[in-house]
Formats: C-alpha cells, structure tokens, sequence
C-alpha cells in the first residue's frame, strides 16, 4: 500500500482540504480522508487536480505541427493539408514511427495528460503490403508509452476513400484493410498488450468516408465485449454535404439512424451537428471527443458546446494533430470558441459550478476517462492515481483563492504550472522533468533531420 497527501485536492464534490490517498499496489485509490494529517503519507507539494485523458491522437502528426502553415493555395483547407499529411505518412519507417510517439507522448505528460487514446492508421509498407509481423506499426505505439503514459490503443479500420465505396489512392495504401485483417490485427494486438496494466484496446473506425455499415456492422458482432468505439464524423462542412449527396442524411443523423449509440461510442469532432442531433447524442450518452486546437488550424469550425452541454452532453478533449499538446490550450480554445461564436463571454459552466475553468476541466476529465475506457478523470475510490500537482510556487498561483485555480492555470497559464505528473501511483515528471527526456528528445531531433533533411 501506499498513500499520497495534499493540502488541497480537487474531488469530485469539490475542492478538500488536507486530503490523504490511500493506493494499492497497482495504484487504484482504495481510500480518500479529508480533513486529516499525512500519517506518514508522501506530499504533494501543491494543489492536486485528477489527470486528464487525451481521447484523440495521431502522435507521428507532431512531425508535421507548424509545417504547413504556408498559403500554397488560394483556397487552403483540411483537404489541402491532408496532401501534406499523406507524404509525411508515407515517408515513415517503424523505429522513426516510434521514436516520433515517445517525443509526443513524453509531451503530452508535459502538458497535463496522463492517459491517450491513439487512433492508430498507419498500418502496412509504403506499398501496402503487410509486413511480416502485421501489427509492427501498432506495437511501435504500445513501445513507445513507456514512458508512463496510460495507452488506448485504437486500431482503426480504413477501406474506401469516400462515401459509397470508393477505391483509395495510392496515397492511402499504408492504411487500407478489409474487415478480416482487420480483425486478424486486432486479435495480433490483444496478444500482444497481454496482461499491461495501463493499456487498453479498443476498435476505432476511420469515417463514414472510409467504410461500410455492413463493415461496422461485422466488426462489432465480432467484438461483443468491447467497452469502447471510436469514430471521426462531420468533422468538415464537405464530408457533411459528401455524405447528403450519398445517403440524402447527415453524417450524425446517418448513424444514429443505423446503430444504436450508447456510452460506449466516442465521436471525434462532431463539428456540423444541429440541436436535434446534440440532443440525440446527449439522450444516448455518446461522448463528443472535441480537439479545439487541431479543429481551429484546419479551419472545421466550432462545436455548439453550449447547445450539446445544455442537453446533458459529455465530452472529452484531444491533441488529435498535435499542433498543440496542451489540456490547458485545449480546454481554453473550447471556452474562447464558445465566446466567439455568442460575441459573450463565460459560456460553458453550470448553476453548481460557476467556475468555467472548473467546469470544463471536470468534465472534459471525467468524459474522457470514460470515452477512453480506463479508470480515470476523477480522484475517487476505485480510479486510478492519475494526477496533476500544480506548481504552489509559481508566480500566478501565489495568494490564489482555491476557486480560481484552474481558471489561472487555463486561461492564464499553460505546461509551466504543472509541477508533477503521477500516473498510476508513480510519479513519472517531477518539476517539469522526465527521467528518459535527454534519450528521447535527442532521437527526435535525430528523426526529424533524417525526414526534414532528407
């Protein structure tokens, strides 16, 4: 056993004071008392936050963040963008496929996460042929979270290159499979995770572009047991008209209308949504996974948060390109979105939680660890000890009444004010510090001059 103390953590009731943890061997919270004395429990040295789940991520994009910010063209877009994703994707080895995810992974510590969800794609060869060991792309991932990060592994299944079954190009090849192989590299995955107790696996399909319902509809009678789906959707005005014209529905209305949704169901962006379809997904408690920094850069547009929270939605948040690997930034961007969109500010909060920072961090926290399927985004009895110790010491956090904590943290501060990372029980960054970052960074940087360079 061991036991953690704080002068004050945020629970789910609230702010406590004097709050001793009291972990198992595999760092799950057995105990909480408030009010008390350490009784030889370790202290934290500052405020205690719960850790916050990353929902969505492609980390080998973190190569390219900052690179496509050139107007090639007079009508820059997503689709643009992705020409330049697709020849990043193409160029990448395994080992520089890992090697790039650690970087990002040991970032996202940084940043405030304790947990991701890796929308994995980048499955075969350049040419698309498997190769020898079909899940040697996916196990670079599951290598590279050694660097303490909680791992959900979402292995995704990609077909087609747009609605109505239409044959990819060759720039898609490395992301192709049928349902079989797909399946076949699930069941690969399942070994190989064996029994790793911060991983998670979980199947993930690419768009309503990207496959069938009769493929939606194999994999998910194939995998009965599975305690979370992951989906992109409506992310872009053209996949929204892409999809009318195919089916004469919208994206959302499309799937709601086929499968039955239920918490289990994770959509990423959902950006084109209208009120009856906020209200739908609220009624059936699918979680919006909302990665407001990567959806501002590629110009998607903004979620309605205030219509889809005010019907009882729940959302987690994501880096999902990595232009950004902050909670902070992410959170931020959500609120800022809000404001700009009503032309008033303070837009997401609740008549019991006026703080919109608190707000927003407790339930992006407790909406992402459920969408990720671990046992996180809340200190309680029974979650994990994923936690975030922010720093006492810094100059924005001096004198600051316990209320206004997170407020300073997400609109006034950013990775600085975070003093230790601890994911299951272990205290994996200390004063902003990882214990691998000299090894890690130096093969990023080698990495990145092999392919920028090159």
């Amino acid at each position: 056993m061991q036991a953690l103390y704080a002068e004050q953590a945020l629970l789910p009731s609230g702010w406590a004071r004097n709050v001793r943890l009291t972990l198992d061997c595999n760092g799950i919270i057995q105990r909480i008392d408030c009010n008390t004395i350490p009784h030889g429990a370790r202290r934290l040295p500052g405020p205690v936050i719960p850790g916050m789940a990353n929902v969505h991520s492609h980390a080998f994009q973190r190569l390219l963040a900052g690179l496509t910010e050139v107007a090639d063209y007079p009508d820059d877009s997503f689709w643009t963008w992705r020409e330049a994703l697709y020849r990043l994707a193409n160029r990448l080895t395994p080992e520089q496929l890992e090697t790039i995810t650690r970087y990002a992974y040991l970032e996202m510590l940084r940043g405030g996460y304790t947990s991701v969800a890796e929308f994995h794609y980048l499955h075969h060869q350049p040419n698309g042929h498997a190769y020898a060991n079909p899940s040697e792309l996916a196990e670079c991932i599951l290598a590279a979270a050694d660097v303490g990060i909680g791992l959900t592994l979402l292995p995704v299944l990609y077909t087609y290159a747009d609605f109505g079954g239409q044959m990819p190009a060759p720039t898609q090849r490395r992301f192709i499979n049928d349902v079989a192989s797909y399946l076949a590299l699930y069941d690969a995955l399942k070994r190989a995770i064996g029994k790793r107790s911060l991983v998670v696996l979980g199947p993930a399909f690419h768009s309503l572009r990207a496959v069938a319902q009769t493929q939606i509809d194999s994999v998910l009678k194939a995998l009965p047991q599975t305690e979370i789906i992951h989906m992109h959707i409506a992310e872009q005005r053209r996949e929204v008209d892409g999809c009318r014209a195919w089916s004469g529905q919208r994206p959302v209305e499309w799937l709601l209308g086929r499968f039955a949704l239920d918490a289990r169901w994770c959509l990423i962006h959902a950006t084109h949504v209208n009120t009856v379809e906020c209200a739908e997904l609220a009624r059936q408690q699918a979680t919006v996974g909302l990665c407001p920094t990567t959806e501002a850069n590629l110009g998607d547009g903004v979620f309605p948060a205030e219509t889809f929270l005010q019907a009882g939605g729940r959302f987690g948040i994501g880096s999902d390109s990595q232009v950004s690997i902050s909670a902070a930034a992410e959170l931020r961007w959500l609120e800022y979105g809000q404001r700009l969109r009503a032309e008033r500010r303070n837009r997401l909060w609740s008549p019991t939680q006026r703080s919109v920072g608190e707000y927003l961090y407790t339930h992006a926290a407790d909406g992402g660890g459920r969408a990720i399927g671990q046992p996180v985004g809340a200190i309680a009895s029974g979650r994990r000890a994923d936690l975030i110790v922010l720093d006492s010491e810094y100059p924005l956090l001096a004198g600051c009444p316990t209320e206004h904590l997170l407020n300073r943290w997400l609109f006034a501060g950013g990775k600085q004010l975070i003093r230790e990372v601890w994911v299951a029980g272990a205290c994996v960054l200390s004063h902003g510090h990882h214990p691998g970052e000299h090894e890690i960074t130096a093969a990023f940087r080698r990495v990145a001059r092999q392919i920028l360079n090159g």
